[in-house]
């Protein structure tokens, strides 16, 4: 347990951890929050789909920017100016609703700044870690975050159903723009050095830079490709459909509140997990492990009671974690610290590519078919492609078998 809780005796760890943490807080409401309140402005499924993909059309554009700049410039730095900016945005939203002057186009544009803010935020809050810790306890820093962040989202998934039910999408939104803020605050006591910029600084030579590392690794690339198709259709399923089917079956947004909460002690209990995880084969394992994340819609598409569809998502967040733990870990010791952020904006453009059309499609195809065809199409379509990057996997495994991100002695990894 003393190594496992090594990174917290690491300063700038620390702050980082409660940077994260503390926003993280606030991210697990908003998406709470921002359901009901479209919901109570229209009542309209391909709104709320459309406001959800207006937030990751800029989070798209500007992430291989994002990449570059945190790759010249002190990453705490580039984390805080987002924060601030996200506190601006998710502070608008909430005056807008609280005095009833909120509109759909409103709710788009201020989600729009949000998802360009974080388009910063991510690369420098993934490029980081390595700056605040020894390698030999990234792993544990890696799962210490993420049990951290999605402790984070329990509390925060439980507060929204509160606060959305006793006070309003408003005033839950308004904390959401506070825990920005105060995330900011504590990156901001961060002392990170920017890395030697290459001697090439020029914008389409630093992206140059970042796409051949990242193309060279067939692992990479590949598996990137894949999770794209599935979060298109899950993400755009599960974040348009879910709150709907909540909204009209399961008694409002305490049950949805409620099913994100165990979807994210699913998250805490498989970071727990990876904390003493060591597969033998890491990427196999990883790949694995995102089989069951389709299995949610499957639930929510009868739908089950309450209690069933939270125990669904449970085990999906399990699954999830652990393929989350085992590719950061992965990326952050293959590829080379001061690329690292520009590798990451590519991994998360290609990862989330086309969630903006999930979203968009996920209403409309609901009207001409039905919520309940929509889910289980879905969930069909995304078990196909995770089955399809678990074999690829296995296949470049094969192929790769001295490559310690496929196949190593668990005692030569870091303890």
């Amino acid at each position: 347990m003393r190594r496992s809780a090594a990174p917290l005796r690491e300063r700038e760890f620390r702050l980082l951890f409660a940077g994260r943490t503390t926003s993280l807080v606030g991210s697990a409401i908003a998406p709470v929050a921002l359901a009901f309140a479209v919901l109570d402005l229209t009542g309209s499924k391909t709104d709320l789909g459309l406001i959800l993909a207006s937030r990751e059309i800029p989070l798209l554009l500007f992430l291989l920017v994002g990449g570059i700049i945190a790759d010249r410039l002190p990453r705490n730095r580039v984390m805080m100016s987002a924060n601030v900016v996200s506190a601006f945005a998710q502070g608008s939203i909430a005056a807008l609703l609280i005095t009833g002057n909120a509109e759909v186009w409103h709710l788009a544009a201020l989600a729009a700044v949000n998802g360009g803010a974080s388009a910063f935020f991510f690369p420098a809050s993934a490029g980081v870690i390595p700056q605040t810790v020894p390698t030999p306890i990234l792993q544990q820093a890696n799962a210490l975050l993420a049990l951290a962040m999605n402790s984070a989202m329990i509390g925060g998934a439980a507060l929204a159903g509160f606060l959305v039910a006793a006070f309003g999408p408003g005033w839950a939104i308004a904390v959401d723009a506070g825990t920005y803020a105060l995330g900011a605050g504590f990156v901001a006591l961060m002392r990170v050095p920017a890395l030697a910029p290459d001697k090439r600084p020029h914008f389409l030579s630093d992206l140059g830079i970042g796409w051949r590392e990242f193309r060279s690794r067939t692992w990479l690339w590949a598996i990137v490709l894949q999770f794209s198709l599935l979060l298109m259709v899950t993400m755009g399923a599960f974040s348009v459909l879910g709150p709907v089917v909540a909204d009209e079956e399961l008694g409002g947004a305490k049950a949805w509140g409620l099913i994100l909460t165990a979807q994210a002690a699913g998250l805490v209990a498989g970071g727990l997990l990876g904390l003493r995880f060591r597969p033998r084969r890491m990427l196999v394992a990883a790949t694995l492990g995102i089989l069951v994340i389709p299995a949610p819609l499957v639930a929510l598409g009868f739908p089950l009671g309450v209690p069933a569809i939270a125990a669904v998502a449970f085990v999906a967040g399990v699954g999830n974690e652990i393929f989350g733990l085992l590719w950061h870990t992965t990326m952050q010791q293959e590829v080379p610290a001061d690329k690292l952020s520009r590798v990451y904006s590519f991994d998360a453009l290609g990862s989330i590519g086309l969630v903006p059309i999930g979203y968009a499609l996920a209403g409309p195809v609901a009207e001409a078919v039905g919520v309940r065809a929509t889910l289980w199409g879905a969930a069909a379509v995304g078990a196909a492609v995770a089955c399809v990057a678990a074999v690829s996997a296995h296949q470049l495994a094969r192929t790769r078998p001295d490559h310690w991100a496929w196949q190593s002695d668990p005692e030569e990894l870091p303890a």
